[in-house]
This record gives C-alpha cells, structure tokens and sequence, in this order.
C-alpha cells in the first residue's frame, strides 16, 4: 500500500463522521476542512459509495447520509445534549488548542450517533450560545495541555523550554504534579523543578517547547488539596 492510501483512509472515515454529525455538506465544505482539493472529495465520496455508504447528492444543496444509517447508536436526552454542546462552546474560547482540537474531535464523533431531531436541536443551540473571551490573546494560547496532562497521569519527567515574566529563557525538568487554570483563564502547571528543587508554577502559554522523557518519577505525597490550601490559596 502506498503513502497516498495510507494517508486517505484516515480521511474517509473522518470524512465519514463528519457526514453522520451534519445534516448537509457541500463538497467545498469538506475540501477546505480536510485540506484537499474538490476533486479528491468526489473521488472520496464514491469510495465511500463503493464500500456501501448510503451518500445522498441532492444538487444545489450537497452530501448527506441516508436517513436511518447510523454506527453505533448512543441515547442522549435533550439536557445531556445541550450540555456536551455548551462544553464544546467553552472549551473553543479557553486558551490551549491541543484541549479545543481533541475535545472538537470527540464532540463531533458523538454528534455523529445521535438521531436527526436531537442534531436538529443542537445546531440550533451552536447558532445562539456563545462565550465572550475579549481579554484572549491568539499569542497567549498554549499547545501543551495534553502532553502534560498524559506526563502527569503516568508520572513521565518532562523537559521545558521557558520564558519567564522578565522575558528570560532557560531549559527545566519537571515532574508534572497538578494543573488549573486561574482568574484569567490561564493554564499552569504545578510540579516539581529540578533545577530549583522546589514545586513551581509555569504557565504554559510560556513553555516554547516540551518533550516527555523516557524517565519516569515517584509520584509526591503531598495531595493537590493540600497544595491549594497551603501555597496557593493558604
């Protein structure tokens, strides 16, 4: 199997999610969203066809699924709904893409399952709900937020590149102990810094680069609780 194929698969089954989560899609629509060309969609479109995907072409109008195909069907009620989409909504204006990217990508398999009626609903809530964030800078978002998320679940020793307040830079090794995000809807991660032998803050629109080692760390006594109570908020 060549490269070109190896890279298309992902692409029609993404493509094919993204169909079961709309009611209609145009062909330009799905080539500016998956970063191909119009052409490469139509030939998509009929591998999906071939493989037994029921694609409805209404012209003028564009793609759909046939009514009644699903894969793997979940129950939500209307509250359940509103709900996932309200959190989609507040995650897209927080400050780290890696969260908005991933969390994007689950929402959108979800919508995938439900029954007409209930996305009807939804894409009627996505039109009227919004989160104002004027104070967010594009150049305050981070990228790291899952990588040091997966860092600090199974105890990996991290290495940073940093720019401080003052505008300085340097290099750290950081057990990964906690992360919140605070008044302003920053994140920052707490953990353990190697070069200062000591538990810091680092906020992680300041990281410029982060690598998980191969090292693992013992994980520290001390509960998140009892660091909110006695360093942070204490």
């Amino acid at each position: 199997m060549n490269d070109e194929k190896i890279d298309r698969l992902p692409r029609l089954i993404a493509i094919l999610i993204h169909l079961q989560s709309k009611r209609m899609t145009t062909a330009t629509m799905l080539a500016a969203k998956f970063s191909v060309g119009v052409r490469t969609i139509y030939r998509d479109m009929r591998a999906l066809e071939d493989a037994g995907v029921p694609i409805v072409n209404e012209e003028g109008k564009g793609y759909s699924i046939m009514s009644g195909y699903k894969i793997s069907p979940i129950m939500f009620s209307n509250d359940e709904a509103n709900a996932l989409i309200s959190a989609e909504i507040i995650i897209a204006a927080c400050k780290d893409e890696s969260l908005i990217r991933e969390f994007s990508s689950a929402i959108e398999k979800i919508k995938a399952t439900i029954p007409e009626q209930l996305k009807e609903n939804i894409e009627v809530l996505e039109s009227k709900f919004a989160v104002a964030r004027s104070h967010v800078q594009k150049n305050n978002k981070s990228t790291h937020l899952l990588s040091i998320q997966k860092a600090l679940i199974e105890h990996w020793v991290i290495k940073i590149e940093y720019i401080n307040m003052a505008n300085e830079r340097s290099e750290r090794s950081l057990e990964p102990f906690a992360i919140f995000s605070n008044e302003t809807d920053d994140w920052i991660v707490v953990a353990h810094c190697r070069l200062r032998n000591e538990f810091r803050s680092f906020l992680l629109h300041r990281i410029q680069s982060l690598i998980i080692t191969s090292e693992k760390f013992k994980p520290h006594g001390l509960s998140f609780a009892q660091y909110r109570k006695n360093v942070l908020w204490g």
